[in-house]
């Protein structure tokens, strides 16, 4: 017991320690802040039919719950996903699979590690919903149980169930990240789509909001005129200068066979990982047997062949760019797995036959998420593999190294959205295929800039998908490819974005290579 405690300590306190957490909580903090809208504001998170709750001590619990367990189940398996991979690289799963833990205690022990790291990004939402009640309400009264319950019912069993899903995957798909990726996007996308048709069915639904969102639509449904079916929004979404009404929402009471639901969501969590520690290998690392040809000859039966100096071919000094340009081109291509790159083709082929609209909003955001392991690789690469003081030490690492990285993978998402590109210059939309351009280019230069500030993938990973899923779901505010529709200053406004990330990623590089460079200037006197 002892040694799963220590587990579970320590891996929470690596993960809550890193710079990829303490972004992700500051950016969880600021969005937490929105959940509720203040007063007057010209957005809205959750409506029905143009109505939003009163706020009181209900409509702030449950929204700010529902949005936290929408809101972390999409982003939070990306920052929980790498815990085994973590031992792996570091070597600490080989002393783990030496000590007498069973592969099933050590599994649910990273399993609970991930529930605590969202739980303490939950509770730091729950403390923030409670103080805009105390700033936004209108008179109403404090009630504790109007913010427990839901946190309790809706959030909590749902978080439960991703931190073991990640294990889960982690544990079938070992370094296949891409895989995780793609299994979760489309197991994501498949819960948020899911539809309840009775309210005995309510209890299928993990993420738990259908049920909340089912009892917002009955409240608003006598306010409206006969025979009209209400409609929910939820998500960020403008309503200018349009003044959105009041209804009064009491909370729900869950009935005993939803909190039932509840539980075997948990149980269901639990399944995964007994079924995980049946297949996972314990970090066991089997050396491939030599083939016949490949025995290893003794070094009496070497023959060194006279080496001549005179014949050697002479040095030749390359200070250009363009043998590191190839050099990166090739690293991206050969990443990942070979059919991968099956997946890119029929993705050139959609964006190449399907209807203009449906591949520039949908099909271009999918493609180029696919290629999130290339990218999050593009500049963390160094750090994870401890190539820094070599790279941030070479002839001009600025203006060869980190511009032929950013051009190699500006080059791969620009030949993926070739298809779409040669389609809109085709019938004359030249800014939209501007945007497309330089779209890509902001992306990589996001990845680059990320990686290089948190010497690390993950926050990069989480932000990507965010993005992804945001213009999937047509949000202007989050497109970057000019798949909604902009003003004729939204090309401008890209490249401005373009012009930061590149300054700030030059020059944290910089930083970089000058502390690498000389590491006696930061010494203390």
């Amino acid at each position: 017991m002892e040694t799963f405690i220590n587990i579970v300590t320590y891996d929470y306190l690596q993960r809550t320690r890193s710079y990829a957490f303490l972004i992700i909580l500051c950016i969880s903090l600021a969005l937490a802040y929105t959940f509720v809208p203040e007063p007057g504001a010209t957005y809205s998170t959750i409506e029905v039919s143009g109505y939003a709750g009163t706020y009181n001590a209900a409509w702030f619990g449950y929204v700010t719950a529902i949005m936290s367990s929408i809101f972390l189940s999409l982003i939070g398996f990306y920052l929980i996903n790498s815990g085994i991979a973590a031992d792996r690289r570091t070597k600490v799963g080989q002393i783990i699979a030496a000590t007498r833990i069973s592969n099933l205690r050590y599994l649910l022990a990273k399993a609970l590690s991930n529930f605590l790291v969202l739980m303490t990004i939950v509770c730091i939402i729950f403390g923030t919903s409670i103080v805009l009640f105390l700033l936004y309400n209108d008179g109403s009264p404090f009630e504790l149980d109007q913010f427990v319950k839901p946190y309790l019912v809706i959030t909590t069993p749902t978080l439960f169930f991703i931190s073991a899903l990640a294990v889960f995957l982690e544990v079938c798909f070992k370094r296949y990240t891409v895989l995780h990726n793609i299994a979760f996007f489309a197991l994501f996308a498949s819960l948020v789509v899911y539809t309840p048709k009775t309210e005995s069915q309510f209890k299928w639904d993990v993420l738990g909001s259908k049920i909340v969102t089912h009892q917002m639509e009955e409240t608003v449904r006598p306010l409206l005129p006969p025979q009209t079916t209400p409609g929910l929004t939820i998500g960020y979404v403008l309503k200018g200068t349009k003044k959105i009404q009041r209804f009064h929402f009491q909370g729900v009471t869950f009935p005993l066979g939803f909190i039932m639901g509840r539980l075997l969501w948990m149980a269901l969590g639990i399944t995964l990982i007994v079924l995980a520690s049946a297949i996972f290998d314990r970090f066991n690392m089997r050396e491939r047997v030599p083939k016949k040809s490949e025995r290893k000859i003794l070094p009496s039966q070497i023959r060194m062949p006279d080496i001549k100096v005179g014949r050697l071919p002479s040095i030749k000094v390359e200070r250009g760019i363009f043998p590191l340009l190839r050099a990166e081109s090739i690293l991206l291509i050969r990443k990942g797995k070979k059919w991968l790159w099956a997946l890119n083709a029929a993705g050139m082929l959609l964006l190449a036959f399907l209807p203009l609209e449906l591949s520039h909003q949908m099909i271009l955001p999918i493609v180029w998420f696919l290629q999130v392991g290339r990218l999050s690789d593009l500049t963390a690469k160094e750090a994870i593999n401890h190539m820094g003081y070599s790279t941030n030490t070479s002839y001009r690492p600025l203006g060869r190294l980190l511009l032929s990285q950013c051009l190699a993978g500006m080059a791969l998402v620009w030949f993926l959205a070739l298809p779409l590109i040669l389609r809109l210059i085709g019938i004359g939309e030249i800014i939209p295929a501007l945007s497309v351009v330089l779209g890509g280019a902001f992306i990589v230069l996001l990845a680059t800039t990320l990686g290089i500030l948190t010497r690390g993938k993950k926050l990069f990973e989480v932000v990507f998908f965010l993005i992804t899923y945001a213009n999937i779901n047509a949000i202007p505010f989050l497109d970057y490819f000019g798949g909604c529709t902009h003003s004729s200053f939204y090309p401008l406004q890209l490249s401005l974005w373009i012009l930061c990330l590149g300054s700030v990623a030059a020059f944290a590089r910089h930083c970089h290579a000058k502390d690498q460079r000389f590491p006696w200037s930061n010494a203390p006197n």
